[in-house]
């Protein structure tokens, strides 16, 4: 009976892959991969690649955009690093970081806290969001129309600044505030801080909502004050979302054109002329195109040390702090 039984068995086990039906063995091809990358890297090579290689080309070269390019090689260069309005414009730059990087992150970050510790505790979230969609509203509005309503406002003789100041008594602080050198630099800062500030507002909110309110709560048994409570908690846990907004409000500085060119001009004289805007002159208006090329390639050189040192020191604020924990 027992060797009936093996011999049974093992005919069992020798029909039953027969009998079952197969599962098809996946198959993977890396080469199939690269085939949904292809379109990306196609359009990436068309539409950055190929013109910034151009660009850089460019920088060598004298070109009026009409006959073929004459190689200069680093006259170009040589005449940036001595121009006196180049670096006027660069300085004009740094503004635009005090109005576009600093003032907003830091008081995003203060009216973000205030939203969503005391506002959102005490009257609810939709107030909040309701807030912070108000804050976020220039963000959404077209540079152009943004530009018009602006110049409108401080326009001298007949905007709607003047015209309050007059109305209420304060007429000798008139002022042609887009058309006077010592204003236009700060008039241009302020609107650049009207425009930027709903960024971090809204990035900040969205990085509070992964802190447990139970950490407020207990730090307020124990004593904490909003500032303290603030410097505690808010920043340590939001300090990844802090470097990216400082990151990306930078480089969107050092690349303002549209509020120069609807405003000013990046007049009047050199006042409130920037790296972007220069270069923007020397293209087609001076149709000097290879020194707009070299002032194009320095802002971009500039910009990629920028984003290079912010990755770096965020790298390091954070290995620093999981050495601490």
């Amino acid at each position: 009976m027992t060797a009936v039984s093996s011999a049974r068995t093992r005919r069992t086990r020798a029909s039953r892959p027969v009998d079952e039906p197969l599962i098809p063995q996946r198959t993977t091809s890396r080469a199939g991969y690269w085939l949904y990358l292809l379109p990306g890297f196609v359009l990436l090579t068309v539409v950055v690649v190929v013109p910034l290689l151009w660009n850089v080309y460019l920088t060598f070269t004298e070109w009026r955009g009409i006959k073929p390019p004459e190689w200069i090689g680093l006259e170009n260069w040589i005449e940036l690093f001595g121009d006196a309005k180049f670096w006027a414009s660069f300085g004009n730059s740094v503004w635009m970081i005090v109005a576009m990087v600093i003032v907003p992150t830091l008081v995003g970050l203060v009216l973000a806290a205030l939203l969503f510790d005391l506002v959102g505790r005490k009257f609810g979230s939709k107030l909040g969001s309701f807030l912070r969609a108000t804050y976020y509203l220039p963000q959404i509005l077209p540079v152009v129309i943004a530009g018009i309503v602006i110049g409108w406002i401080l326009r001298p003789d007949d905007g709607a600044l003047n015209t309050i100041l007059e109305a209420i008594g304060l007429g000798q602080f008139s002022h042609n505030w887009l058309g006077s050198p010592d204003t236009a630099l700060v008039s241009i800062m302020v609107v650049m801080v009207w425009v930027q500030i709903g960024y971090p507002v809204v990035v900040f909110m969205a990085a509070l909502q992964r802190v447990d309110p139970e950490l407020y709560e207990a730090a307020e048994l124990d004593g904490a004050n909003w500032i303290q409570r603030f410097r505690a908690i808010t920043i340590s846990i939001i300090r990844p979302e802090i470097y990216v907004v400082t990151l990306t409000c930078t480089i969107a500085a050092l690349k303002v054109f549209g509020p120069i060119y609807v405003l000013t001009r990046g007049g009047p004289g050199t006042a409130t002329n920037v790296p972007a805007y220069y270069a923007y002159t020397e293209f087609f208006q001076a149709q000097q195109v290879g020194y707009g090329a070299t002032i194009a390639t320095a802002l971009t050189v500039v910009v990629a040390i920028v984003a290079v040192v912010f990755i770096l020191a965020q790298n390091h604020s954070e290995r620093k702090e999981n050495e601490g924990q």
